[in-house]
């Protein structure tokens, strides 16, 4: 379901100056490397280590949440800040697969990155605002998933990629601490918050 839902966000906005396409690899970063939005937001070239073939890895050193210009001191719509809960200086080491490792090395041929580095913008240059992102989210929705699933709460937000990749990992047999890790997240908050959020888990689950 990931994969189709991530197809199908490279259908939206076509004629639209490439509006979803230029969003894809963004949406794999949240369900390949469990990136909170604010995190890939934000996402640097500096901060990727995509080698030709195998694992590659994700070093995030900063998130960029949306707060509004009158919260921001440069009057921007986004703060720019260290990692959630974390040091200012504290680095978080993220292996991704190749699958992630292709989709970026893919959009880099396709749209390079901004002047500071960004991998992720919109038509203006901009960072990527949170209304931008859960408009092309809800219009692959529309195009991946049937009647029945849409109108569920089925992948509803695009955080639900980061809780999907967060439970894949749980199911798969990944130590909680390494998911912890991983995720940004104490031992605690990980079990106690995160759940499936994709179809599927109880037959995992029966296997």
């Amino acid at each position: 379901q990931a994969r189709e839902l991530l197809a199908a966000v490279s259908y939206v906005g076509r004629s639209d100056r490439d509006r979803g396409r230029r969003l894809v690899a963004m949406f794999g970063c949240m369900y390949y490397a469990a990136l909170r939005p604010a995190e890939a937001v934000n996402l640097h070239r500096d901060d990727c280590e995509l080698p030709d073939d195998g694992w590659g890895r994700i070093y995030l050193s900063r998130t960029t949440p949306e707060v509004g210009k009158r919260y921001t001191d440069s009057g921007e719509l986004h703060d720019f800040k260290g990692l959630k809960h974390r040091p200012a200086d504290e680095i978080r080491p993220v292996p991704i697969p190749p699958e992630l490792v292709a989709l970026l090395r893919w959009h880099l041929d396709e749209f390079g990155i901004t002047p500071d580095g960004r991998l992720f913008r919109q038509c203006n240059g901009r960072v990527v605002a949170s209304s931008t992102y859960g408009q092309v989210w809800r219009a692959a929705r529309q195009l991946a998933l049937p009647p029945d699933q849409q109108v569920s709460p089925l992948a509803g937000r695009p955080y639900d990629l980061r809780h999907a990749a967060v439970s894949l990992w749980l199911n798969a047999g990944v130590p909680a601490p390494t998911v912890a890790r991983r995720a940004g997240h104490s031992v605690e908050v990980l079990l106690r918050v995160y759940a499936a959020c994709i179809d599927g888990d109880d037959d995992l689950a029966n296997v």
